[in-house]
């Protein structure tokens, strides 16, 4: 199966410029560690799905002491990941390949931890990435994941003109949607929070670095047509924050013992 590449090298620059080296989802170290709170990582082996160009799954194994396994959709994304990796001399204990939509190369029970930041939300048949996290956990592991969700109800005009600035595949759920896929996989003390509140402080602070400080070196890496795009994409993404449309969280569960 195919995928259709969207992440393209000014989208990247654009993300790491904002978000971190590595980073293609806000939050940076801080969230990786949020997302493995109270899960012993040291030695484990994790999968990172969606793992985009590695800055969390290097973090996982830089900071975390883990084995790690990233995956992702786009070739050219996965081949920066590994790049990075040997660069950091952590390739020993974190690689990356390239995978198709649909079932993981991977046998049963082969991970301790199944991390996803954003991939989910970006993933339209929602019952077969759950359950395959589910098959590839060790008994006992656990999946924790951070998406970008929606508020119940239909998209008003002002979301689908984000959509439309994103120029990216969103597949968005509820939380509450989130936490009933981890029951129908099969998961259970399955737990969720909601991190709108949080993203909404930072996604103001990133609107006003990147139509004022960031700026100029917006313009000198990517042109002044996608620097004004990615101005006008964030502006409208805190509007879509500020009335509640467009919201953040996470969520966990374990795969029965």
């Amino acid at each position: 199966m195919t995928h259709d590449e969207e992440y393209g090298d000014n989208m990247v620059t654009m993300l790491e410029l904002i978000w971190g080296e590595g980073y293609m989802a806000p939050g940076g170290p801080g969230n990786v560690a949020k997302l493995l709170s109270g899960i012993e990582t040291q030695g484990k082996r994790i999968l990172d799905i969606g793992c985009g160009i590695g800055g969390p799954a290097l973090e996982m194994a830089k900071s975390h002491g883990a084995q790690v396994v990233g995956i992702d959709l786009e070739a050219p994304l996965i081949e920066r990941a590994n790049q990075s990796a040997h660069d950091l001399g952590l390739a020993g204990r974190c690689g990356f390949q390239a995978v198709d939509a649909g079932d993981l190369p991977f046998a049963n029970e082969s991970f301790d931890v199944v991390i996803n930041s954003g991939a989910f939300t970006q993933t339209p048949n929602k019952n077969e990435i759950f359950a395959e996290a589910f098959r590839v956990l060790k008994r006992g592991g656990t999946l924790s994941s951070y998406d970008w969700l929606k508020s119940p109800g239909e998209f008003s005009e002002d979301m689908l003109y984000w959509f439309k600035m994103e120029e990216l595949t969103y597949a968005l759920e509820t939380l509450e949607g989130f936490s009933q896929y981890f029951d129908a996989a099969g998961f259970v003390n399955v737990a969720s929070e909601d991190a709108t509140a949080w993203y909404r402080e930072e996604a103001r602070r990133e609107y006003d670095l990147l139509k004022g400080d960031f700026y100029p070196r917006m313009v000198e890496l990517l042109g002044q047509k996608d620097a004004d795009h990615f101005v006008e994409n964030w502006r409208s993404l805190v509007v879509v924050i500020d009335n509640g449309e467009m919201r953040q969280g996470y969520c966990r569960g374990q795969r029965p013992i």
